[in-house]
């Protein structure tokens, strides 16, 4: 194993996934010459040209509406939406047709194609550019949602995202993209919808994904201190997501904290503990508890920007009050 940067992981995935297939191609805002706006896609133009690597008009709504039309023509586009508050304009795009274009007309197409885009806080970008806006996507029939937390992760699911014959929205932090991890050699395929076990633990259960796993597994080290054991589920993929693997880890623990940087309310969190109290109302010893961020836009000011998002403080907090539950 190699330790790997998650810019570079992904970078390596779309590297790998153009040289094994001529019809992968990438687009975007600033992916082509600068190499991205945050120097991912750096040196691909360079390795497969202009007709695969191309720069397009900050225009997003045009960039999702391309992609529908080449995956639908044969290709297999992977498209970045520098921000994913932009997402907003690419709705019609991947909601009425990526998403239904295979139902439409009866199976006979498919819809291959990738929109990454880079979601969270952390970086003071304030409230049009620190938006987690996953929830959206993956309450549309016909999208898949994933979320990778660990430059192995990201390159797995980015390689099996780009080989799905259905849209993907690829989403990534922008706080990882300078983090590090070991990456296999070769690097492993990572199935989507399957969950991973971060961090065995027995007394209660962590649920999450994307950069909240480093916070989560910080968080469990805490309690450790404290002789809590905490089980660390990362999702990887929030839609599908892996209901059997959560059933299983809180059927053990007999408590659950589903943790997200996006706001609570209506959100994944929602979705999991509403499916967990249901299916395992039984086995539960405390009721779900769900850590997201404040229900208000992202702050610019540091200081409240980091009393706005969820942290490992507060994510030991609620362990700490499930534990209170005999």
């Amino acid at each position: 194993m190699a330790e790997t940067r998650y810019s570079a992981a992904i970078n390596r995935a779309l590297a790998d996934a153009m040289a094994a297939d001529a019809s992968v191609v990438l687009f975007g805002e600033d992916v082509a010459a600068p190499g991205g706006p945050f120097a991912v896609t750096r040196g691909l133009l360079a390795k497969f040209g202009p007709q695969r690597v191309r720069d397009t008009p900050i225009a997003e709504a045009a960039i999702a509406g391309a992609a529908v039309g080449a995956a639908l023509s044969g290709l297999r586009p992977v498209v970045e939406i520098m921000f994913m508050d932009f997402m907003t304009f690419t709705m019609d795009a991947l909601v009425n047709q990526a998403a239904k274009a295979h139902f439409m007309f009866g199976g006979q197409c498919s819809v291959p194609m990738v929109v990454r885009t880079p979601h969270g806080g952390g970086l003071n970008a304030g409230p049009q550019h620190s938006q987690c806006l996953e929830a959206w996507f993956a309450h549309v029939p016909g999208l898949k949602v994933v979320v990778p937390g660990t430059p192995a992760d990201a390159y797995g699911l980015l390689r099996a995202a780009i080989d799905d014959p259905n849209p993907v929205v690829f989403v990534e932090h922008k706080g990882l993209y300078g983090t590090k991890g070991e990456l296999p050699e070769p690097p492993a395929p990572v199935a989507i919808g399957a969950a991973r076990i971060a961090r065995a633990g027995r007394d209660a259960s962590i649920v999450t994904y994307g950069a909240a796993v480093a916070w989560s597994l910080r968080a469990a080290d805490a309690l450790a201190k404290e002789g809590i054991e905490t089980e660390v589920v990362d999702l990887r993929s929030i839609q599908p997501w892996d209901e059997a693997a959560v059933l299983e880890s809180v059927g053990r623990t007999r408590r659950l904290a589903v943790v997200h940087e996006a706001v609570s309310a209506f959100g994944v969190g929602a979705e999991i503990a509403a499916c967990i109290s249901a299916k395992a109302f039984g086995r539960l010893a405390a009721p779900v508890a769900r850590v997201g961020a404040a229900f208000m836009p992202v702050p610019f000011a540091p200081s409240l920007e980091r009393a706005c998002l969820p942290g490992e403080t507060g994510i030991a907090a609620a362990v700490r009050r499930l534990m209170a539950h005999a």
